[in-house]
């Protein structure tokens, strides 16, 4: 049912210069991606989804490899089914974003800019927090 499902969201443009800028784009939000598995403020999975969104409507062969891909098409196949992250998952996160956030306030001088960072930080770490765990592939 899954491949089902896969295969119905693809809609492949019939408009060249579409599907070019489709390919463009999800290349770049996959970019995008990658950097935010490293950078604790920018979301991973949510410019995959918009790079899998480009890709169903301009290549199936890039759509399958972003499905498919050993390093992050876990990320989109847990999203789909609601499976969540790992509890190894959950922790990781939070230790880097922990780690970027107090450096970002350690070496900002201003008081708000400090306290945005530390709201943000609580936000985000609450948002992983509820998300649901996974343990089916701990």
């Amino acid at each position: 049912m899954q491949n089902e499902e896969l295969i119905s969201e693809i809609k492949i443009s019939h408009r060249p210069y579409v599907r070019w800028t489709l390919m463009f784009a999800g290349t770049v939000l996959v970019g995008i991606g990658i950097l935010g598995i490293f950078l604790p403020l920018l979301p991973t999975t949510v410019f995959f989804l918009m790079a899998a969104w480009c890709y169903a409507r301009s290549s199936k062969k890039f759509y399958d490899w972003l499905h498919h891909n050993k390093a992050f098409g876990k990320y989109l196949k847990n999203y789909r089914e609601g499976n969540g992250i790992t509890t190894s998952g959950k922790i990781s996160i939070i230790v880097i974003l922990w780690g970027g956030i107090l450096y970002s306030i350690i070496v900002t001088q201003s008081l708000i800019v400090q306290l945005l960072l530390a709201v943000i930080a609580i936000g985000v770490t609450i948002h992983i927090v509820v998300i649901p765990t996974n343990k089916s592939t701990q």
